[in-house]
């Protein structure tokens, strides 16, 4: 029992209530066993006469009473603050039987029973929806209200197109199945052109510029010292990468550069400042993938032979797990890309912006944890001027291999 912390910011931010609450749990199982042992002495020590039989035998009566209206008092003051604690962590506070719950929310939430009974390996005998708890928060109650607003079987909410998007990026996935027809965009119902035209032709309206946008140099001519090139990474592959996964990949480009080459890449891309980027990396013929970086890649174990990224170092623990430079939001960001990576598989760390030095050691030490060979590494040193200060940062470029484990 104790005191709830959640990382905030810089700082700590400190929940009194649980403390308190445990503080008072202490004291009330303190005076319970201080009273019930002078009950206990004053019952066992008098000397009973034939007078007062009936006056013991009601004072042990009594005492027993006692003992068992202190045990629920601390059972139920147990369970209060494992509730409070559970609230305060972010779990328990999705009540399908709220009123104020969509119609078709409460439906998607409710518990089913299984079709066959209950399952004899685990014992379960009802369904649970998956929606990650972190969607009952506010603001992403209300948004997830918002989304299950419509009614059956009709014509989608045209109130923000973007409103799934906003939910991704607050960590609210998976997001929960709904029973509305979708809308077709002008994008989406746009003829496709023919293969490979497509990749650099698309004929959508480019969504942004630079990387978000179609730029035909990345990667195949360089521009500055730390840039790793793709024929360079193929020929270390000597024919063995068919298939990746580009995470946080904009537009795709990535993914055109490899489609050229016959290597099939899936990228996971959020819709950049309400830019449609996964209908246009889909006009493009490439494969998109609307994921946070902050969720656990829907991939089997060991199924890709490179995983490329620029930037999704610094999203990938944002909003799930705090602050993104945290050292724990990394981990679980590499180690899951480790997960989906086969043995002798490619990480190709692509241009990333290290805030200073300690952002660059912090990465090195992690990539020296995991034992991945360093087939190329890159350091470029860049100053920005942040005010009247220069700001240092570092480009950082790498390609490992994951070596295999025992």
């Amino acid at each position: 029992m104790g005191s709830v912390s959640l990382q905030i910011g810089d700082g700590t931010a400190r929940f009194r209530r649980a403390t308190l609450c445990s503080s008072a749990l202490h004291l009330l199982m303190l005076s319970s066993v201080i009273t019930t042992n002078l009950f206990a002495f004053y019952a066992f020590t008098s000397s009973p006469s034939s007078s007062s039989a009936a006056a013991h035998a009601r004072n042990i009566s009594l005492i027993s009473e006692n003992v068992a209206l202190i045990v629920r008092e601390i059972e139920a003051s147990e369970r209060r603050l494992h509730q409070i604690e559970r609230e305060l962590a972010g779990y328990d506070t999705f009540d399908p039987a709220k009123s104020s719950l969509p119609p078709d929310l409460k439906l998607f939430l409710a518990r089913h029973p299984l079709p066959l009974g209950r399952d004899a390996r685990s014992g379960i005998t009802e369904m649970v929806s998956s929606v990650a708890h972190s969607c009952a928060r506010s603001p992403a109650a209300d948004l997830l209200a918002r989304y299950m607003s419509y009614e059956p079987a009709a014509p989608c909410p045209l109130d923000d197109p973007f409103l799934p998007q906003k939910l991704v990026a607050k960590a609210c996935e998976p997001l929960p199945r709904r029973r509305c027809l979708s809308h077709s965009t002008a994008t989406a119902a746009a003829p496709r052109l023919p293969f490979p035209q497509s990749l650099w032709s698309p004929g959508t309206k480019n969504p942004g510029a630079g990387i978000y946008g179609l730029d035909k140099q990345l990667w195949i001519k360089p521009r500055r010292k730390s840039d790793i090139l793709i024929d360079d990474v193929l020929a270390l592959g000597r024919g063995g990468i068919r298939i990746g996964f580009d995470i946080g990949g904009g537009a795709g480009n990535f993914a055109a550069r490899m489609a050229e080459r016959n290597v099939t890449v899936v990228t996971s891309t959020l819709e950049v400042g309400g830019k449609p980027m996964n209908e246009f990396i889909a006009a493009r013929g490439l494969f998109p993938l609307l994921l946070s970086p902050s969720q656990r890649f829907p991939f089997i174990d060991s199924v890709f032979d490179l995983v490329h990224t620029m930037n999704a170092l610094d999203e990938g623990g944002a909003p799930a797990l705090g602050q993104a430079s945290r050292t724990e939001a990394l981990e679980f960001l590499m180690f899951d890309i480790d997960r989906v990576l086969r043995p002798g598989g490619f990480f190709w760390l692509d241009n990333y912006l290290c805030a200073g030095d300690e952002r660059k050691r912090m990465v090195t030490r992690l990539i020296e944890r995991l034992a991945y060979k360093k087939l190329k590494w890159a350091v470029e040193e860049k100053a920005e001027a942040s005010g009247t200060e220069k700001a240092q940062q570092l480009y950082l470029s790498a390609l490992l291999q994951k070596p295999a484990r025992g």
